[in-house]
């Protein structure tokens, strides 16, 4: 249970907001004060720290240049290429002029978009922060999103300045991405007007545009000595925008704020994360994700913690790559994702082993719901507490989660713990908006103001933000998650999945996920995806595709049929029979993207003999030839 330290802590948080968030804003550098805490004169909109004047990079590079130069700001890792280069906090700020002169040279003013397609090198780091000391706003892309995709993007931000690199690097070989941009900005209506384009010597067949394409390397010495004074923008400015990955049609680009994102990072870094100033933190993202946004680039610096940023897998060059990474730079706070574990769990165990992970505090774990038997495998071989949370893209901080810089309470294993201070997060019954009871499944909701750092509306398109987010109820107007949830008695929340991952078996909704943790815990199934499947008896049957730890005991079809059955038995002992899947399908891999998500959408697409859609950013195409031919011999 919540314990009462906790409980204090989060109802001044939403019952002072003004005091509570008064406070946290002296973690970081206000050039101008604020005039007032909180504007929300204009529901669901909320403005947080209204005329004050700070700048993202200046918190996150130069206010700790007198006290932590020589300190190492940023570790650029890659196992693709073998290289390895540390910045200081005053080489950081160096190369960061250096950027952000380059794109004044450029044509880059205060509020122009710039959008940034690149791989996870270091170069992408100064891009970002060199935009934020500009006050331009960065519009992220993660590299290696089809030319369409990246096409839509461009017209909805219409950047002046794209950055971005001849190829990234996965699992040894080259991903190129110039045929991309140049595909893209055939098709776009709005190009830019400049490609500055990082040459890593990996595409040899790349040519650059004459007239709009230009070199980084040879921009970079012109700019050698340069000195960009810091644009100071009224907290309410707009910072980037991140499209949401996923979605049809129009992408929604989630808008976000300088001020109040800024002291909600610190705040993060400070109460959830631990994170102290001189210690090491590794997060496993990407920066064309929110996670990467936030806790690669943003929150560790503003808390002068040295950042790691890594191109490659978890487990090449072998599985225990993250451990030595961990090892080697003394990492204390580290943040995954529950796929990647479920990728290290299929692993010889001895790669946990064979590093001094000693250094590791905390390992926190997001992006989708973590089922309980990995969490429980990954605290077991770690011996530290791992701690699940929870949020989106849209409020760019963690929802729910334990805050063990406030109050260290238990774990429960599969559960986020808590709502975050600053959110007042509950539950509420689909049917009518009214608040759902213990152990009972209900919509995760916010109730507004929305605290600082989350989304202050969508780019260019206030309705859209209001119609998507806070209009699940028609009586009352709360920030929809759209994802399922339950509190226990103990008040620990456990989210099940999305309310459109919802499978109506004969009448009854049942949760994708609930059914995923029934499998799962067979003691022969590392991971699974269930999807739901029209049947005309039924209106949806749910089906699973499972990958087994041990293949020898489905050799045979024989042996599938009874292992088949077996998984089956399990779900029936643990959820009751109108949970069965109608089948379960045994693949050696799950289609994911390569930020490790589960393409559930295509899958359900294949099993109903639908076009799997848009499989761009898929991480292994043979995964998804799996899939086909699991279903071929249904």
């Amino acid at each position: 249970m919540a314990g009462e330290i906790y409980r204090a802590f989060h109802e001044r948080s939403v019952k002072d907001r003004e005091g509570f968030w008064a406070e946290q804003a002296r973690l970081i550098h206000w050039q101008k004060p604020f005039q007032k805490v909180l504007d929300f004169s204009r529901p669901p909109f909320a403005k947080w720290f209204v005329g004050g004047e700070t700048n993202l990079c200046y918190n996150a590079v130069d206010r700790h240049l007198a006290a932590r130069g020589d300190q190492k700001a940023l570790v650029y890792l890659s196992t693709e290429t073998d290289e390895e280069k540390p910045y200081t906090y005053r080489e950081l700020h160096a190369e960061v002029n250096r950027m952000a002169a380059i794109m004044q040279a450029l044509g880059v003013t205060k509020g122009d978009r710039v959008l940034v397609y690149m791989p996870m090198i270091a170069e992408a780091a100064f891009a970002i922060l060199a935009c934020a000391r500009i006050g331009a706003v960065h519009s992220v892309v993660f590299g290696g999103f089809a030319a369409g995709s990246l096409a839509t993007r461009i017209d909805d931000a219409r950047p002046k300045l794209m950055v971005t690199s001849d190829a990234g690097m996965r699992g040894g070989k080259a991903v190129p991405y110039k045929h991309l941009v140049d595909e893209s900005l055939r098709v776009a209506q709005f190009p830019p007007e400049k490609v500055l384009m990082v040459n890593r010597g990996l595409d040899k067949d790349m040519k650059l545009v004459a007239g709009r394409d230009v070199d980084y390397a040879t921009l970079r010495a012109q700019h050698m000595d340069a000195q960009v004074p810091v644009t100071w923008l009224e907290s309410n400015e707009p910072s980037y925008i991140l499209y949401t990955s996923g979605t049809t049609g129009k992408p929604k680009g989630v808008q976000r704020d300088v001020g109040g994102y800024a002291t909600a990072l610190a705040a993060s870094m400070k109460h959830i994360y631990m994170g102290n100033a001189g210690e090491t933190m590794f997060t496993t993202s990407d920066i064309g994700w929110v996670v990467g946004h936030s806790y690669i680039i943003y929150g560790p610096l503003i808390a002068g913690i040295t950042t790691i940023m890594y191109e490659g897998t978890p487990i090449r060059p072998d599985a225990g790559i993250w451990w030595k990474i961990v090892q080697d730079n003394k990492a204390s706070v580290m943040f995954s994702a529950p796929t990647a574990i479920r990728v290290l769990k299929k692993q010889d165990p001895a790669f946990l082993k064979k590093y001094d992970v000693s250094s590791l505090r905390h390992l926190f774990l997001a992006g989708e719901p973590l089922d309980e038997p990995t969490h429980r495998w990954i605290s077991d071989a770690l011996g530290i507490p791992v701690i699940d949370h929870y949020w989106q893209t849209e409020t760019g901080w963690p929802m729910l989660s334990a805050v063990p810089g406030v109050e260290k309470t238990p774990i429960k294993f599969g559960s986020p713990s808590f709502p975050v201070f600053g959110y007042d997060l509950r539950l509420f019954r689909e049917a009518d908006a009214s608040e759902a009871g213990a152990d009972e499944k209900a919509v995760v909701a916010v109730v507004p103001p929305l605290p600082p750092g989350c989304l202050s509306t969508l780019w260019g398109d206030d309705e859209r933000f209001v119609k998507v987010y806070f209009s699940m109820f028609s009586t009352k107007q709360v920030y929809s998650s759209f994802d399922w949830g339950i509190r226990d008695k103990d008040g620990y929340f456990f989210i099940l999945g999305r309310t459109d991952d919802v499978i109506n078996v004969a009448g009854h909704r049942l949760g994708t996920r609930e059914i995923e943790e029934a499998v799962q815990s067979h003691p022969n199934v590392a991971e699974v995806a269930v999807v739901g499947v029209a049947d005309q008896l039924k209106g949806q049957l749910p089906v699973a595709f499972a990958v087994v730890k041990d293949v020898a005991r489905i050799a045979t079809p024989e042996a599938r049929a009874e292992h088949e059955k077996e998984v089956m038995a399990t779900v029936d002992k643990l959820l009751g029979a109108i949970a069965r899947p109608g089948r379960v399908h045994f693949v050696t891999a799950l289609p994911k993207t390569r930020s490790g998500k589960l393409l559930r959408r295509s899958i359900q697409a294949l099993a109903e003999g639908r076009d799997p859609g848009d499989l761009t950013t898929i991480e292994d195409p043979g995964a998804l030839e799996q899939i086909k031919a699991a279903l071929g011999g249904a």
